[in-house]
């Protein structure tokens, strides 16, 4: 589907900039993302979630306002570029296209905290065993994002407040940066046994759920402990 995205761009009369990749480019040199930046009035990202790439923004303290964020992952491309015909007015034409390649060596797989839903509670930092977490009782900030196991999402699992992201997760959840779901209110109910056994069944739900989560993350934080033992006897 890149490919066709691409191909797509250079169609709209619009400067175009494809990097390889946003993630990378956030945590290894921000400054060209502030430098696009700082040229346009409008900014438009064509990437994951709205939610996960604007706190990744936030996270890596780059300077990036008036821009607004696409998920790719929402649209085929015909609906992609009427959206971006239709919605931002952009005209037919032939783009100017640069695709820009950051240089680190490591994949850009890390967390992301958004910070409007963290609890402070350092499950998460908790979890890690990699050191990729800063946490006290006032604070948690992702100190080391390199340091983290790529596609091991375990710590993000098992965060109650769903405040944590990894936005390169090719899942539709709020780990990956959807937005989480809103609960339905409580309806009230005119017999309290039968509030009381919808209650229970609901409770059992949940725990079951939980029991499944955690047994996932506890699996993919062992599978990148092995992953990064492997990599220190190679070293060697």
């Amino acid at each position: 589907m890149t490919d066709q995205l691409a191909e797509s761009f250079h169609q709209l009369d619009v400067d175009v900039y494809e990097l390889n990749d946003l993630c990378a480019f956030s945590v290894n040199e921000k400054d060209v993302l502030e430098r696009i930046a700082e040229k346009y009035m409008r900014k438009i990202v064509v990437a994951c979630y709205p939610r996960a790439v604007k706190n990744m923004f936030k996270q890596a303290s780059i300077k990036l306002e008036n821009f607004e964020v696409l998920n790719f992952r929402e649209f085929t491309v015909d609906q992609l570029l009427d959206k971006l015909k239709m919605d931002y007015q952009l005209k037919d034409g032939k783009a100017r296209y640069q695709i820009q390649m950051n240089e680190l060596t490591v994949p850009a797989w890390f967390p992301v905290i958004d910070e409007s839903r963290c609890t402070l509670c350092g499950q998460c930092a908790r979890f890690c065993l990699f050191g990729v977490y800063a946490y006290d009782k006032k604070s948690l900030t992702v100190i080391n994002p390199l340091a983290c196991k790529n596609n091991c999402p375990a710590c993000g699992r098992t965060c109650p407040a769903s405040a944590i992201m990894f936005p390169r997760l090719v899942e539709n959840t709020a780990l990956a940066g959807a937005e989480p779901g809103e609960k339905s209110p409580r309806s009230s109910a005119t017999k309290e046994g039968l509030f009381v056994l919808l209650n229970e069944r609901n409770q059992t739900r949940k725990s079951i759920f939980k029991q499944d989560v955690v047994q996932l993350a506890e699996e993919e934080r062992r599978k990148a402990l092995e992953e990064f033992k492997k990599g220190i006897g190679k070293e060697k």
